[in-house]
């Protein structure tokens, strides 16, 4: 679990220092709906890494979900607040990879809907 926690701080560093550089450097160059976009990717990888530091605490979930979990949000988050990034960031064009976004987003999605079916089963189990 250390490893995922180590590239959850990651996550959370960086996260940090995009949400500073895009507020301070980003604001005078790129639109507001441009900004909007970019600051939905950061918050994206704020809330998942969140998320994360939960999902590799939480002692009910055995270590082979734990990294399902979050090899599932590390990618998402590469994906859909990465694409966002290189989009407004890096210059690349929407173009050439729309679907990363999506794609990024479903696998939040995915992650999201296991955590679901994990705490559902437990509901019902607890009922019978």
């Amino acid at each position: 679990m250390n490893k995922n926690l180590a590239i959850t701080c990651f996550l959370g560093l960086t996260a940090i220092i995009l949400g500073a550089f895009t507020t301070h450097s980003m604001r005078e160059v790129l639109s507001i709906q441009e900004m909007t976009s970019l600051d939905t990717g950061i918050r994206y990888q704020l809330y998942h890494v969140i998320v994360l530091l939960f999902v590799n605490s939480y002692a009910a979930f055995s270590y082979r979900f734990k990294n399902i979990i979050s090899y599932l949000f590390f990618l998402g988050i590469v994906f859909f607040s990465g694409s966002i990034y290189a989009i407004y960031i890096a210059g690349i064009s929407v173009k050439s990879i729309w679907f990363v976004t999506p794609f990024g987003g479903l696998l939040l999605i995915v992650g999201w809907s296991l955590m679901l079916l994990f705490f559902l089963k437990k509901v019902i189990n607890k009922k019978k």
